[in-house]
Protein backbone atom coordinates (compact mmCIF):
# COMPACT_ATOMS: atom_id res chain seq x y z
CA UNK A 1 0.00 0.00 0.00
CA UNK A 2 2.96 2.32 0.99
CA UNK A 3 4.10 1.44 -2.70
CA UNK A 4 0.69 2.20 -4.02
CA UNK A 5 1.17 5.67 -2.35
CA UNK A 6 4.24 7.01 -3.89
CA UNK A 7 2.20 5.61 -7.47
CA UNK A 8 -0.60 7.18 -6.77
CA UNK A 9 1.06 10.89 -6.01
CA UNK A 10 3.63 10.25 -8.79
CA UNK A 11 1.53 9.19 -11.76
CA UNK A 12 -1.74 11.65 -10.77
CA UNK A 13 0.14 14.29 -10.34
CA UNK A 14 -0.38 15.84 -13.98
CA UNK A 15 -4.26 14.84 -13.91
CA UNK A 16 -4.68 16.59 -10.97
CA UNK A 17 -3.16 19.71 -11.53
CA UNK A 18 -5.38 20.14 -14.63
CA UNK A 19 -8.50 18.83 -13.58
CA UNK A 20 -8.14 20.14 -9.54
CA UNK A 21 -4.98 22.92 -9.57
CA UNK A 22 -3.22 20.71 -7.12
CA UNK A 23 -0.57 17.90 -8.29
CA UNK A 24 -1.36 16.17 -4.94
CA UNK A 25 -5.08 16.18 -4.64
CA UNK A 26 -5.43 12.61 -5.92
CA UNK A 27 -2.60 11.47 -3.37
CA UNK A 28 -4.84 13.10 -0.58
CA UNK A 29 -7.37 11.74 -1.46
CA UNK A 30 -6.28 8.24 -1.52
CA UNK A 31 -3.68 8.81 1.64
CA UNK A 32 -6.99 10.04 3.61
CA UNK A 33 -9.08 6.70 2.19
CA UNK A 34 -5.72 4.57 3.06
CA UNK A 35 -6.41 5.68 6.83
CA UNK A 36 -9.97 4.85 6.57
CA UNK A 37 -9.13 1.50 4.94
CA UNK A 38 -6.02 0.47 7.88
CA UNK A 39 -8.36 1.88 11.13
CA UNK A 40 -11.18 -0.88 9.42
CA UNK A 41 -8.72 -3.71 8.62
CA UNK A 42 -7.28 -2.97 12.94
CA UNK A 43 -11.41 -3.32 13.76
CA UNK A 44 -11.76 -6.25 11.39
CA UNK A 45 -8.53 -8.15 12.70
CA UNK A 46 -9.79 -7.96 15.89
CA UNK A 47 -13.65 -9.37 15.98
CA UNK A 48 -13.68 -13.12 15.40
CA UNK A 49 -14.09 -14.48 11.74
CA UNK A 50 -16.95 -16.45 13.18
CA UNK A 51 -19.01 -12.90 13.97
CA UNK A 52 -19.25 -12.71 10.12
CA UNK A 53 -21.16 -15.96 9.19
CA UNK A 54 -23.87 -14.58 11.67
CA UNK A 55 -24.20 -11.38 9.51
CA UNK A 56 -23.28 -12.87 5.80
CA UNK A 57 -26.53 -13.10 4.54
CA UNK A 58 -28.01 -9.89 5.54
CA UNK A 59 -24.58 -8.15 4.40
CA UNK A 60 -25.19 -9.99 0.94
CA UNK A 61 -28.46 -8.49 0.41
CA UNK A 62 -27.59 -5.53 1.14
CA UNK A 63 -24.74 -5.66 -1.46
CA UNK A 64 -27.45 -7.07 -3.82
CA UNK A 65 -29.53 -4.34 -2.91
CA UNK A 66 -26.81 -1.50 -3.97
CA UNK A 67 -26.26 -2.79 -6.82
CA UNK A 68 -29.84 -2.19 -8.08
CA UNK A 69 -29.94 1.13 -6.74
CA UNK A 70 -27.04 1.59 -8.72
CA UNK A 71 -28.88 1.15 -12.16
CA UNK A 72 -31.46 4.11 -11.36
CA UNK A 73 -30.03 7.35 -12.98
CA UNK A 74 -31.28 9.71 -10.18
CA UNK A 75 -29.22 7.35 -7.72
CA UNK A 76 -26.38 6.03 -10.03
CA UNK A 77 -23.54 7.80 -11.06
CA UNK A 78 -22.43 7.56 -14.66
CA UNK A 79 -19.49 7.97 -16.21
CA UNK A 80 -17.17 7.01 -19.14
CA UNK A 81 -20.27 4.77 -20.40
CA UNK A 82 -20.60 3.24 -17.30
CA UNK A 83 -23.08 3.43 -14.13
CA UNK A 84 -20.80 1.97 -11.45
CA UNK A 85 -20.55 4.77 -8.58
CA UNK A 86 -23.37 5.64 -5.83
CA UNK A 87 -23.00 9.48 -4.25
CA UNK A 88 -23.63 9.66 -0.87
CA UNK A 89 -23.42 13.60 -0.24
CA UNK A 90 -19.41 13.36 -0.40
CA UNK A 91 -18.94 10.47 -0.51
CA UNK A 92 -19.18 8.00 -3.99
CA UNK A 93 -18.62 4.42 -3.91
CA UNK A 94 -18.61 1.48 -6.19
CA UNK A 95 -20.88 -1.17 -5.36
CA UNK A 96 -19.25 -3.55 -7.12
CA UNK A 97 -16.50 -3.63 -4.71
CA UNK A 98 -18.84 -4.62 -1.65
CA UNK A 99 -19.87 -7.16 -3.30
CA UNK A 100 -16.58 -8.94 -3.49
CA UNK A 101 -16.75 -8.84 0.00
CA UNK A 102 -20.19 -9.81 0.71
CA UNK A 103 -19.53 -12.66 -2.04
CA UNK A 104 -16.94 -14.18 0.35
CA UNK A 105 -18.70 -14.14 2.92
CA UNK A 106 -21.73 -15.38 1.75
CA UNK A 107 -20.29 -18.52 0.34
CA UNK A 108 -17.92 -19.46 2.77
CA UNK A 109 -21.27 -19.05 5.25
CA UNK A 110 -23.22 -21.73 2.45
CA UNK A 111 -19.63 -24.31 2.60
CA UNK A 112 -20.06 -24.32 6.19
CA UNK A 113 -23.95 -25.42 6.32
CA UNK A 114 -23.22 -28.14 3.82
CA UNK A 115 -25.49 -26.73 1.08
CA UNK A 116 -26.24 -27.67 -2.54
CA UNK A 117 -24.73 -26.80 -5.35
CA UNK A 118 -27.77 -24.44 -6.83
CA UNK A 119 -27.40 -22.57 -3.05
CA UNK A 120 -24.73 -21.56 -5.29
CA UNK A 121 -24.72 -20.79 -8.55
CA UNK A 122 -28.23 -18.60 -8.28
CA UNK A 123 -26.89 -15.98 -6.17
CA UNK A 124 -23.62 -15.60 -8.51
CA UNK A 125 -25.69 -15.88 -11.48
CA UNK A 126 -27.82 -12.90 -10.12
CA UNK A 127 -24.77 -11.06 -8.92
CA UNK A 128 -23.16 -11.32 -12.43
CA UNK A 129 -26.15 -10.58 -14.55
CA UNK A 130 -26.54 -7.00 -12.30
CA UNK A 131 -23.00 -6.14 -12.38
CA UNK A 132 -23.19 -6.66 -16.30
CA UNK A 133 -26.07 -4.00 -16.67
CA UNK A 134 -23.47 -1.36 -14.97
CA UNK A 135 -21.98 -2.53 -17.28
CA UNK A 136 -18.54 -3.95 -15.91
CA UNK A 137 -17.07 -6.80 -16.93
CA UNK A 138 -13.77 -6.70 -15.10
CA UNK A 139 -15.71 -7.05 -12.13
CA UNK A 140 -18.23 -9.92 -13.65
CA UNK A 141 -14.95 -12.11 -13.78
CA UNK A 142 -13.47 -11.57 -10.90
CA UNK A 143 -16.63 -12.16 -8.84
CA UNK A 144 -16.84 -15.76 -10.92
CA UNK A 145 -13.17 -16.43 -9.74
CA UNK A 146 -13.97 -15.31 -6.14
CA UNK A 147 -16.94 -17.66 -6.74
CA UNK A 148 -15.79 -20.68 -8.35
CA UNK A 149 -12.29 -20.55 -6.08
CA UNK A 150 -14.73 -21.03 -3.21
CA UNK A 151 -17.00 -23.74 -4.82
CA UNK A 152 -14.27 -25.73 -5.46
CA UNK A 153 -12.61 -26.01 -2.00
CA UNK A 154 -16.31 -26.44 -0.61
CA UNK A 155 -16.46 -29.72 -1.87
CA UNK A 156 -18.91 -29.23 -4.69
CA UNK A 157 -18.98 -31.80 -7.64
CA UNK A 158 -16.22 -30.83 -10.15
CA UNK A 159 -18.74 -31.47 -13.15
CA UNK A 160 -21.32 -28.74 -11.57
CA UNK A 161 -18.37 -26.45 -11.62
CA UNK A 162 -17.17 -27.83 -14.88
CA UNK A 163 -21.07 -27.34 -16.54
CA UNK A 164 -20.90 -23.68 -15.03
CA UNK A 165 -17.95 -22.19 -16.36
CA UNK A 166 -18.68 -24.00 -19.91
CA UNK A 167 -22.32 -22.47 -19.35
CA UNK A 168 -20.54 -18.28 -18.30
CA UNK A 169 -18.01 -18.99 -20.96
CA UNK A 170 -21.18 -19.39 -23.85
CA UNK A 171 -23.57 -16.81 -22.11
CA UNK A 172 -20.34 -14.32 -22.33
CA UNK A 173 -19.83 -14.48 -26.52
CA UNK A 174 -23.56 -12.65 -26.89
CA UNK A 175 -22.28 -10.36 -24.79
CA UNK A 176 -19.68 -9.63 -26.52
CA UNK A 177 -20.46 -9.55 -29.99
CA UNK A 178 -23.35 -7.62 -29.52
CA UNK A 179 -22.08 -4.95 -27.45
CA UNK A 180 -19.82 -2.66 -29.41
CA UNK A 181 -17.50 -1.49 -26.57
CA UNK A 182 -17.10 -4.71 -25.30
CA UNK A 183 -16.52 -6.32 -29.19
CA UNK A 184 -14.09 -3.66 -29.85
CA UNK A 185 -11.96 -4.37 -26.72
CA UNK A 186 -11.47 -7.70 -28.01
CA UNK A 187 -10.44 -6.54 -31.91
CA UNK A 188 -8.19 -4.31 -29.97
CA UNK A 189 -6.47 -7.24 -28.54
CA UNK A 190 -6.37 -9.43 -31.33
CA UNK A 191 -4.73 -6.32 -33.89
CA UNK A 192 -3.37 -4.41 -31.55
CA UNK A 193 -0.86 -2.32 -34.28
CA UNK A 194 -4.03 -1.47 -36.20
CA UNK A 195 -5.81 2.34 -35.97
CA UNK A 196 -2.64 3.74 -32.99
CA UNK A 197 -4.40 6.54 -32.96
CA UNK A 198 -8.22 5.25 -32.15
CA UNK A 199 -9.35 1.93 -30.67
CA UNK A 200 -5.50 0.77 -29.80
CA UNK A 201 -4.44 3.69 -28.44
CA UNK A 202 -5.02 3.10 -24.90
CA UNK A 203 -2.74 -0.53 -25.49
CA UNK A 204 -0.45 1.15 -27.69
CA UNK A 205 0.38 3.95 -24.78
CA UNK A 206 0.91 1.48 -22.28
CA UNK A 207 2.89 -0.85 -24.47
CA UNK A 208 5.30 2.03 -25.13
CA UNK A 209 5.32 2.98 -21.18
CA UNK A 210 6.68 -0.76 -20.47
CA UNK A 211 9.20 -0.49 -23.56
CA UNK A 212 10.79 2.99 -22.47
CA UNK A 213 11.22 1.65 -19.18
CA UNK A 214 13.67 -1.34 -20.65
CA UNK A 215 15.45 -2.61 -17.83
CA UNK A 216 16.00 -0.49 -14.70
CA UNK A 217 13.53 2.18 -15.91
CA UNK A 218 13.37 6.07 -16.98
CA UNK A 219 13.51 6.83 -13.11
CA UNK A 220 10.95 7.44 -10.33
CA UNK A 221 8.76 10.66 -11.19
CA UNK A 222 10.02 11.06 -14.67
CA UNK A 223 7.59 8.80 -16.81
CA UNK A 224 6.67 10.63 -20.16
CA UNK A 225 3.28 8.56 -20.33
CA UNK A 226 1.45 10.03 -17.33
CA UNK A 227 1.31 13.20 -18.63
CA UNK A 228 -2.42 12.76 -20.44
CA UNK A 229 -0.82 10.39 -23.11
CA UNK A 230 -2.03 7.48 -21.16
CA UNK A 231 -5.36 7.12 -19.84
CA UNK A 232 -6.30 6.36 -16.47
CA UNK A 233 -2.65 6.54 -15.54
CA UNK A 234 -3.09 6.47 -11.80
CA UNK A 235 -5.97 3.52 -11.32
CA UNK A 236 -6.27 0.85 -14.18
CA UNK A 237 -2.97 1.13 -15.92
CA UNK A 238 -1.18 2.21 -12.84
CA UNK A 239 1.60 -0.80 -13.30
CA UNK A 240 2.35 0.83 -16.58
CA UNK A 241 3.91 4.16 -14.91
CA UNK A 242 5.63 1.95 -11.99
CA UNK A 243 7.52 -0.34 -14.93
CA UNK A 244 8.07 3.18 -16.93
CA UNK A 245 9.73 4.38 -14.51
CA UNK A 246 11.11 1.45 -12.58
CA UNK A 247 11.72 -0.78 -15.57
CA UNK A 248 11.37 -4.81 -15.52
CA UNK A 249 13.24 -4.90 -11.97
CA UNK A 250 10.23 -2.58 -10.47
CA UNK A 251 7.56 -4.70 -12.25
CA UNK A 252 8.82 -7.86 -11.41
CA UNK A 253 9.42 -6.52 -7.96
CA UNK A 254 5.66 -5.85 -7.50
CA UNK A 255 4.42 -9.03 -8.85
CA UNK A 256 7.04 -11.18 -6.33
CA UNK A 257 5.19 -9.42 -3.58
CA UNK A 258 1.65 -10.01 -5.17
CA UNK A 259 2.95 -13.82 -5.49
CA UNK A 260 4.05 -13.82 -1.91
CA UNK A 261 1.20 -12.09 -0.41
CA UNK A 262 -0.54 -15.14 -2.42
CA UNK A 263 1.08 -17.98 -1.05
CA UNK A 264 0.87 -16.63 2.95
CA UNK A 265 -2.79 -16.44 2.22
CA UNK A 266 -3.31 -19.66 1.37
CA UNK A 267 -0.84 -21.04 3.94
CA UNK A 268 -3.45 -19.08 6.00
CA UNK A 269 -6.06 -21.02 4.30
CA UNK A 270 -4.57 -24.09 5.03
CA UNK A 271 -4.18 -23.52 8.76
CA UNK A 272 -8.09 -22.70 9.01
CA UNK A 273 -9.75 -23.99 12.28
CA UNK A 274 -13.32 -24.63 10.23
CA UNK A 275 -14.84 -25.00 6.93
CA UNK A 276 -16.17 -21.42 7.08
CA UNK A 277 -12.57 -19.95 7.70
CA UNK A 278 -10.93 -21.81 5.26
CA UNK A 279 -13.46 -21.11 2.39
CA UNK A 280 -13.45 -17.42 3.57
CA UNK A 281 -9.57 -17.02 3.06
CA UNK A 282 -9.69 -18.86 -0.05
CA UNK A 283 -12.70 -16.50 -1.47
CA UNK A 284 -10.78 -12.99 0.06
CA UNK A 285 -6.70 -14.90 -1.83
CA UNK A 286 -8.65 -15.45 -4.96
CA UNK A 287 -10.25 -11.50 -5.15
CA UNK A 288 -6.88 -10.13 -4.92
CA UNK A 289 -4.96 -12.57 -6.47
CA UNK A 290 -7.10 -12.69 -9.44
CA UNK A 291 -7.74 -8.85 -9.70
CA UNK A 292 -3.49 -8.63 -9.40
CA UNK A 293 -3.53 -11.04 -12.25
CA UNK A 294 -6.25 -9.27 -14.37
CA UNK A 295 -4.90 -6.04 -14.29
CA UNK A 296 -1.17 -7.05 -15.26
CA UNK A 297 -2.09 -9.44 -17.67
CA UNK A 298 -4.06 -7.03 -19.49
CA UNK A 299 -1.13 -3.88 -19.23
CA UNK A 300 1.02 -6.92 -20.67
CA UNK A 301 -1.66 -7.65 -23.57
CA UNK A 302 -1.67 -11.32 -22.12
CA UNK A 303 -5.57 -10.52 -22.05
CA UNK A 304 -7.92 -7.56 -22.91
CA UNK A 305 -8.06 -4.56 -21.26
CA UNK A 306 -10.41 -4.87 -18.34
CA UNK A 307 -10.76 -2.00 -16.73
CA UNK A 308 -9.96 -3.21 -12.91
CA UNK A 309 -7.90 -1.49 -10.52
CA UNK A 310 -4.44 -3.21 -9.48
CA UNK A 311 -4.99 -4.03 -5.69
CA UNK A 312 -3.60 -2.00 -3.09
CA UNK A 313 -2.09 0.11 -5.39
CA UNK A 314 -4.31 1.71 -7.71
CA UNK A 315 -6.36 4.82 -7.23
CA UNK A 316 -9.52 4.25 -5.78
CA UNK A 317 -10.99 4.62 -2.00
CA UNK A 318 -13.71 1.64 -2.56
CA UNK A 319 -11.39 -1.27 -3.65
CA UNK A 320 -8.61 -0.11 -1.14
CA UNK A 321 -10.90 -0.10 1.85
CA UNK A 322 -12.86 -3.46 1.31
CA UNK A 323 -9.70 -5.47 0.11
CA UNK A 324 -7.83 -4.04 3.55
CA UNK A 325 -11.25 -4.90 5.28
CA UNK A 326 -10.57 -8.02 4.19
CA UNK A 327 -7.32 -8.52 4.74
CA UNK A 328 -7.96 -7.85 8.34
CA UNK A 329 -10.34 -10.86 8.20
CA UNK A 330 -7.56 -12.86 7.16
CA UNK A 331 -5.30 -12.07 9.75
CA UNK A 332 -7.84 -12.80 12.27
CA UNK A 333 -8.49 -16.52 10.80
CA UNK A 334 -4.67 -16.63 10.92
CA UNK A 335 -4.31 -15.83 14.53
CA UNK A 336 -7.21 -18.61 15.19
CA UNK A 337 -5.27 -21.43 12.70
CA UNK A 338 -1.90 -20.74 14.73
CA UNK A 339 -3.96 -21.14 17.93
CA UNK A 340 -5.77 -24.28 16.65
CA UNK A 341 -2.26 -25.42 15.45
CA UNK A 342 -0.39 -25.19 18.91
CA UNK A 343 -3.15 -26.83 20.47
CA UNK A 344 -3.03 -29.59 18.13
CA UNK A 345 0.84 -30.23 18.81
CA UNK A 346 0.10 -29.86 21.62
CA UNK A 347 -2.06 -32.74 22.34
CA UNK A 348 -0.18 -34.80 19.80
CA UNK A 349 2.67 -34.11 22.25
CA UNK A 350 0.89 -35.10 25.54
CA UNK A 351 -0.25 -38.65 23.75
Amino acid sequence: MAIGLIAVADASAPQALNNYGDKFFLFKQQLMWAGVGLIILFITSKIKYTFWEKFATPIFFLSLFSLIIVLFPNLGFSAQGARRWIYLGPVNFQPSEIVKFAICLYFAKLASRGKSAVSYFVPLVVVTALIMLQPDLGSTLIVTVIALSQIFVSGINLWYILAAGAAGFLAGIPLILFSPYRKERLLTFLQITQDPLGNSYHMRQILLGLGSGGIFGVGLGASRQKYSFLPEASTDSIFAVIAEELGLVGGLAIIVLFAYFIIRALKVAGNAPDTFAKTLAIGITAWIGGQAFLNIASMVALVPLTGIPLPFISYGGSSLVMILAACGILLNISKFGVTEAKHGTIKRQKR
